[in-house]
């Protein structure tokens, strides 16, 4: 049987004005991309011994990213709610693209996505009010899919197999590789300082 782990998410994913966290990072970077990261390293022997497929959510919202700063992850020189996720959605996919180039020769895959818009509590509760109004505005939740078409992706993935289902280190959107997200998604170089940074920051 193949094993699977996926990040975990959060209610609100986009939080308001900057906030660190009891460990000292900015909340959106830590929530969205360092636990995952912490998560993945920590059970990383279990992964490789069982064959396993890592599957990050990611968002859309990668595109709203602006250039990444690896010495300033934190953003504390230039903090928008918006960037800030964004830029957490971007490392989402630079960690899958990563931990494909290191592993999968080991046996392990990776893959990252993009649930859709998902008719969720997500951003309801944010600090951020231009999210809060986004999120509620019935406008735009009329636009949402359901929370289960928005599983459905995740489904295949955790279903399908990595090679024959899908390929390992690539971002999808509606079961295929996105064909429009952020440049720097394809950074290779960009993702493997985005690694190491990571590992320092964790120690």
């Amino acid at each position: 049987m193949r094993a699977s782990t996926c990040s975990p998410t959060t209610r609100a994913g986009v939080f308001g004005d900057p906030a660190r966290t009891p460990d000292g990072f900015e909340k959106t970077f830590q929530v969205n991309h360092l636990a995952p990261f912490l998560l993945t390293r920590l059970l990383m022997d279990k992964l490789l011994a069982s064959g396993a497929s890592v599957l990050q959510t990611s968002s859309v919202g990668a595109r709203m990213a602006g250039k990444l700063d690896t010495d300033d992850l934190n953003l504390d020189r230039n903090f928008s709610p918006i960037r800030a996720y964004g830029a957490a959605k971007l490392e989402n996919i630079l960690f899958t693209k990563e931990l494909h180039r290191r592993y999968h020769a080991q046996g392990l895959s990776a893959a990252a996505f993009h649930p859709g818009n998902v008719a969720s509590s997500f951003g309801t509760r944010s600090e951020s009010r231009l999210m809060r109004f986004i999120a509620t505005n019935r406008f735009t939740r009329a636009m949402l899919i359901s929370p289960e078409k928005g599983a459905e992706q995740l489904t295949w993935l955790a279903e399908g197999g990595p090679g024959a289902d899908w390929e390992s280190g690539v971002y999808y959107e509606k079961r295929k590789p996105a064909r429009r997200t952020n440049r720097q998604a394809a950074d290779a170089e960009l993702a493997r300082r985005l690694w190491d940074r990571s590992e320092e920051l964790l120690g």
